[in-house]
């Protein structure tokens, strides 16, 4: 039998990798936040288990709050938006020869998508725009921007 330390890491080391890969380019509904956060709270409520009422001595469920409490760790989907500004980061740092910025926008007619990026997050999104701009009336390249599953 794993400790549940070793399961925590496995999960963190082998597990998310695979569910993230290329996750700085999906554009992602509030759907589809929910199911990645459901899988993750399944994943960790195999992890811990169930818990036995004190009072009662009835098993039942840990609560997403308690779940939370006993992981200690970024959620899944503040992993994939730290992930993207990471990316993002790396995007805005790129040279002229490497062509102009292959950026995403996140779905727009979800505003939620864009209240958490905090300052640093709106600076560098200012700044791959305005770069986007120049790219396209300096005639420097054409902009590609990934979505999903292709490009635009």
């Amino acid at each position: 039998m794993l400790s549940k330390n070793l399961k925590i890491k496995v999960y963190r080391t082998v597990i998310l990798p695979v569910v993230l890969y290329g996750c700085e380019t999906w554009s992602l509904t509030l759907w589809e936040e929910r199911k990645l956060r459901v899988f993750e709270n399944r994943v960790l409520r195999r992890i811990f288990g169930p818990r036995r009422e004190e009072i009662t001595g009835e098993w039942r469920r840990l609560h997403n709050e308690e779940l939370n409490d006993l992981y200690s760790s970024p959620n899944i989907v503040q992993v994939i938006k730290s992930r993207r500004m990471r990316w993002a980061g790396h995007v805005a740092r790129m040279d002229e020869e490497r062509g102009c910025i292959g950026s995403w926008w996140g779905n727009r007619r979800e505003r939620d998508h864009w209240g958490d990026l905090g300052i640093n997050g709106w600076i560098i999104l200012g700044w791959i725009s305005r770069r986007w701009d120049v790219c396209i009336w300096t005639g420097l390249g054409w902009p590609r921007i990934e979505t999903g599953g292709g490009r635009l």
